[in-house]
This record gives structure tokens, C-alpha cells and sequence, in this order.
């Protein structure tokens, strides 16, 4: 059996519940109560960012074409994203948090990790801490979270979603392994769809039928990720909390109203996707390595092509360039289809200094 942690943490997850539907419905007070779904227009081929719990009674979910959630909810009330009003809101949400620790992990403008085993509440009880925070974002900001308290990030991430609206979950060391046992294996953390397959395929369902596997079994099933995933349905989670968050990539992508057909059309959209990338590497001043072009064909069929280049970059011509490489040499756009369309630039860098000039040498040299 692995070793149990040795240094227990005070962890908080932080997970504000209905995030951008919330904050639509506190700008917008006819909006209270109604099912509010966040994305785009539902006569076109716009997809759910998110929706409010009343939405979601109808089966309403985020990633959900808008056009279905017309169908499962016509009486919705669908709204546009106001993004500036989500940063700006979590920005206010982050300031709370670290007037309780600086060790604070944000995974999205919703959610973050608090290390809050020492802190400047001078609590020693992480759950009056969680109280006291969902108590404050209410207050300044007029809008709930859900959170949930462990000795690690596995467990305060489960115990965040356990109760959902404005719920509040405490899992002491103790009770980690009772807690854990039942769980179905798509809730540990790293368990996609290809790995809980796997593991079905061999008889287990849960996190404690996990545990019953010897270690070989495990690793014989899963791979190099099995040990992780099996310390985890042991209760042992040895990350930390990371106060150091690094944005990992930048994306921007486009559904058609119509299939594209027309290469050229196509090409003039991926230019525009590509400006928005650039402004926003310029913004950070960073640079890419890697270009990954998406593309969705008519049939729903989702590819990604990448190049990973030894100069990185951060203008719109040059990420164009290497886009339009990847779409004419890697897919099939101008033949098939194409329904979606996106760029994103990852393994960033800083841009340390003015970008070096490259030359054609002949190949004598």
C-alpha cells in the first residue's frame, strides 16, 4: 500500500457556482430566476459557455450547442458573454483570497486552490475559513460559491462539487478513505474517458475497487499514470498548492453560421483568429512555440494538427503562416466541410528581448 502523506495540508477549493450566468443575473435583475444561458445565438451555430441552475432543470449544459438548448429550454433567455465583466469580477474574487494567504492557485477565472494551513485570518480552522470567504463574495459581490475543504487537492476539488449551489463540504483526514471508496473512477482526477474504459474493462467501478488492485495490476491496466491514480484512491495526494499560475496557452476559434466550403473564405477567417491570438501574446509579451490549428468538419468529426517551431512568435502574419501550412498540408478543408474553425499558441515564453533576425545561409556555408 502507498505511504500515507506525512504533511497534511488545510486545503480549500473555491468553485463559484453558475459563474457567468450569475453575474448576468446580479447585473440584470429581470433576469433573477429565469433560466439565463450564457453563449450564442441559438438560431445560429453558437455553442453554451454556461447556464444558470434554472437552465440546467431543463438538461441545459455548457459546451451544448445553442440551438439544442433552445430545444430542451425554449423559454431561455439567451445572452451574449461579457467577458471584461467575468475577469473583472474575478479579479475581485482573487483579492478576497489572498487577504487570506498567498497561496493561491487559480485554475480559471472560477476556480482556485487556498493553502490556508497557515494564514492571515490567524484561523486554525480551514472550514470557518471557507465560511467566512463564501461569506465575503457574497457580500462584495452579490453572487455564491461553493467550496470544499481536505488535506489535498484531489479531495477539496471532489468536496467543492459535492453540494452545489452555495454548498460547503468539510472532509477530515480521518474520513478521507470512507469518503473516497464509493466514488465512481471518473471522478478521480486524470480519469478521462479512454482510462475509465480501461479500468471498466477489467471490473472497476469505484475508487475502492481501484484500491483492491495490487500495484502491478494497476500499472498493467493504466500504464505510467496507473501509481498516480491508484495513490490517489489511497487518499495520497502530494501536490501542492502552485501560487505561481502560468497562463499554458491562448485560443480563439470561430463556428460558421453555413459549412465552409470555400478555401479562401476559410483562410480570410483563420487570419482573423490569428490577430486575436497575436494581440493578446502582444499584450502579455510573450511568444509560442507551438501553433495547433482545429478544425471541425460538417459531420461533427474534430481534428488538430500542431507545429512546434524552433523561433517562437507572436505576430499575426507569422501565426497565420504556419496556420495555413498546417490547414493546406494537414486536413482536408477545401475538400470536406469545414464547421468550426480555431488557433491557439502554447509553450510560451517571455519576450525577453527584440526577436533575432534569421537568415538564409547558402548551403555551402
Amino acid at each position: 500500500m502507498p505511504e500515507l502523506n506525512t504533511d497534511p495540508r488545510k486545503i480549500i477549493h473555491v468553485d463559484m457556482d453558475a459563474f457567468y450566468a450569475s453575474v448576468e443575473q446580479r447585473d440584470h435583475p429581470a433576469l433573477r430566476g429565469r433560466p439565463v444561458i450564457v453563449g450564442g445565438d441559438p438560431d445560429s451555430r453558437g455553442v453554451v459557455a454556461a447556464c444558470s441552475y434554472e437552465a440546467r432543470a431543463f438538461g441545459v449544459r455548457s459546451a451544448m450547442s445553442t440551438a439544442k438548448a433552445k430545444r430542451l429550454c425554449p423559454n431561455g433567455v439567451f445572452v451574449h458573454p461579457r467577458f471584461s465583466a467575468y475577469e473583472e469580477a474575478s479579479q475581485k474574487i482573487r483579492e478576497i483570497f489572498h487577504e487570506v494567504t498567498d497561496l493561491v492557485e487559480p485554475l480559471s477565472l472560477d476556480e482556485a486552490y487556498l493553502d490556508v494551513t497557515e494564514n492571515k485570518w490567524n484561523e486554525p480552522l480551514a472550514g470557518k475559513i471557507a465560511i467566512r470567504i463564501k461569506r465575503e463574495i457574497k457580500h462584495r459581490l452579490e453572487l455564491t460559491a461553493s467550496a470544499g475543504v481536505a488535506s489535498t487537492l484531489f479531495l477539496a476539488k471532489i468536496a467543492s462539487d459535492y453540494r452545489k449551489p452555495d454548498g460547503l463540504t468539510i472532509i477530515p483526514p480521518e474520513e478521507a478513505l470512507d469518503f473516497i471508496a464509493p466514488l465512481p473512477v471518473s471522478k478521480i482526477w486524470g480519469v478521462g474517458p479512454a482510462t475509465e474504459a480501461a479500468l471498466l474493462r477489467i471490473g472497476v467501478r469505484t475508487a475502492g475497487e481501484l484500491r483492491e488492485l495490487s500495484p502491478a495490476s494497476v500499472q498493467a491496466a493504466l500504464g505510467s499514470n496507473g501509481m498516480f491514480l491508484y495513490e490517489l484512491a489511497h487518499g495520497i495526494d502530494m501536490r501542492r498548492v502552485d501560487p505561481i499560475w502560468e497562463r499554458k496557452s491562448y485560443g480563439a476559434e470561430r463556428t460558421f453560421e453555413k459549412d465552409m466550403t470555400s478555401i479562401t473564405t476559410l483562410e480570410s477567417e483563420i487570419r482573423e483568429l490569428c490577430v486575436e491570438i497575436s494581440d493578446a501574446l502582444l499584450e502579455e509579451n510573450l511568444r509560442a512555440r507551438t501553433i495547433t490549428l482545429k478544425i471541425r468538419y460538417g459531420n461533427f468529426e474534430t481534428i488538430t494538427r500542431s507545429i512546434t517551431l524552433q523561433r517562437p512568435l507572436d505576430s499575426a502574419e507569422r501565426i497565420f503562416q504556419e496556420a495555413i501550412k498546417l490547414l493546406h498540408e494537414k486536413t482536408e478543408a477545401g475538400i470536406r466541410p469545414v464547421r468550426l474553425a480555431g488557433i491557439s499558441a502554447s509553450h510560451l515564453v517571455g519576450r525577453a528581448g527584440p526577436e533575432q533576425l534569421w537568415l538564409e545561409l547558402p548551403e555551402f556555408l
